[in-house]
């Protein structure tokens, strides 16, 4: 039986975030997963600047460590694909000034990156690390929650419980009642790849918006190595209504897309096409109650519009850790004091990814889709404009009105 303040289930990013954050604030915490690590994870492998900045903001060293390992390939734009194969480039930054120190974002296989992240919870001597343990049993205790492992070997008795077990957390369905949403939930598959064409060109990722795929979209993101995550995703509620066999989608698009098929005319299959679920933050939910709260995946918490997660799961850690910091100064970890965390989220998170489902809805139709790459691409201002949504949510706002596009595009 261990007793604790804090007890995190899950040590993906959202995990291993919360406890890092924790163990910075000098509060002690156990943290728990199922698996041994290294694992791996079915993901698009992007890293966004949130993990970055979060990360620096906590420890400039461990942003140090990072980039010292040959895990991850640097990201400095994405070049979307229209449907009629109009190409537009747009960099993270207006002025694009590339510098090895500091890229923007990078692609890491999740293998590589759990790992480096759990190695980091192992140098805090305030972080119990127990993995190979399975917790899937939950009760309320007079402290706040004991929670027990699947074969009964570990007992945790924890003020506060942080769920972070990704999308098919049992507590986060059975207990916190977040059921899955077809319409505000995708699937997507995933591969890995060797020998793919004009991978990388500029370290940029590529988002292919395929006819016979919207509204979701194709994707390549290159790796260290010559490797390359490619994938394919779509919201559930279509998927089911097209009958869209996935797997099946991704070696046809490969086969037969004009200007994919020859660059992957030499690619070498290096894994399985591996499947996994995407719980969509654009339906607010529940996110705390009577000492727990929910983190990452298992709070539905990714981007609507791009499929990412980890760095949301990383703004929810750091949420959440100081949401308990709050709790121990108040004794209070009642179901109402938790709302604090949830307001937070939806502060933080909730309005980016409402605009992100309204972007996706646009993204539907590949007539309008074209029209706009077309318009774009020959509009050196818009280009530069576009160029500073990454870091600017009042741009991305605009985006989603019909007025911002006439004034950019056609107002002289």
């Amino acid at each position: 039986m261990i007793q604790t303040d804090a007890c995190i289930v899950g040590a993906g990013p959202a995990g291993v975030a919360t406890a890092l954050r924790l163990s910075y604030l000098g509060i002690p915490c156990v943290l728990a997963d199922r698996a041994a690590f290294p694992r791996d994870k079915v993901c698009g492998d992007a890293i966004s600047s949130k993990v970055t900045t979060l990360l620096n903001r906590l420890d400039p060293a461990i942003l140090q460590r990072f980039n010292a390992t040959p895990i991850q390939s640097d990201v400095w734009g994405i070049k979307f694909v229209a449907p009629n194969q109009k190409e537009l480039s747009i960099p993270f930054s207006p002025n694009y000034i590339r510098d090895a120190k500091a890229a923007p974002g990078y692609v890491s296989r999740r293998v590589d990156f759990d790992h480096f992240l759990i190695n980091e919870a192992r140098r805090r001597d305030n972080i119990q690390l127990l993995l190979e343990t399975d917790i899937q049993h939950y009760e309320r205790s007079a402290r706040g929650w004991l929670t027990e492992s699947r074969d009964g070997r570990v007992q945790v008795d924890a003020r506060m419980l942080i769920v972070a077990d990704g999308a098919h957390s049992s507590f986060s369905r059975k207990v916190a009642g977040l059921e899955k949403d077809p319409r505000h939930h995708a699937a997507a598959v995933r591969a890995y790849f060797s020998n793919v064409g004009q991978i990388g060109q500029g370290s940029f990722i590529e988002l292919h918006f395929i006819r016979r795929a919207t509204p979701g979209y194709f994707w390549i993101f290159p790796l260290p190595n010559g490797m390359a995550n490619v994938g394919l995703g779509m919201r559930s509620d279509i998927l089911s209504r097209k009958k869209f066999n996935l797997r099946e989608q991704l070696f046809e698009i490969i086969e037969q897309e004009p200007g994919l098929k020859e660059r992957f005319r030499h690619a070498n299959l290096v894994s399985e096409v591996k499947g996994y679920g995407l719980p969509l933050g654009s339906k607010a939910r529940p996110v705390s109650g009577a000492h727990y709260m929910l983190a990452g995946d298992a709070a539905h918490l990714v981007d609507p519009l791009t499929g990412e997660g980890i760095g949301n799961a990383f703004y929810s850690g750091f949420i959440a850790a100081e949401q308990l910091q709050q709790c121990l100064v108040s004794n209070d970890f009642s179901a109402s004091f938790m709302k604090a965390y949830d307001q937070r989220i939806n502060r933080v998170l909730g309005s980016e990814m409402r605009l992100s489902y309204s972007l996706q809805k646009m993204l539907m139709y590949p007539v309008l889709v074209n029209a706009l790459a077309h318009l774009i691409s020959s509009n050196r201002k818009v280009l530069e404009v576009l160029s500073g949504m990454y870091t600017d949510f009042s741009l991305r706002e605009q985006l989603a009105r019909p007025f911002f596009w006439f004034k950019m595009l056609f107002k002289r």
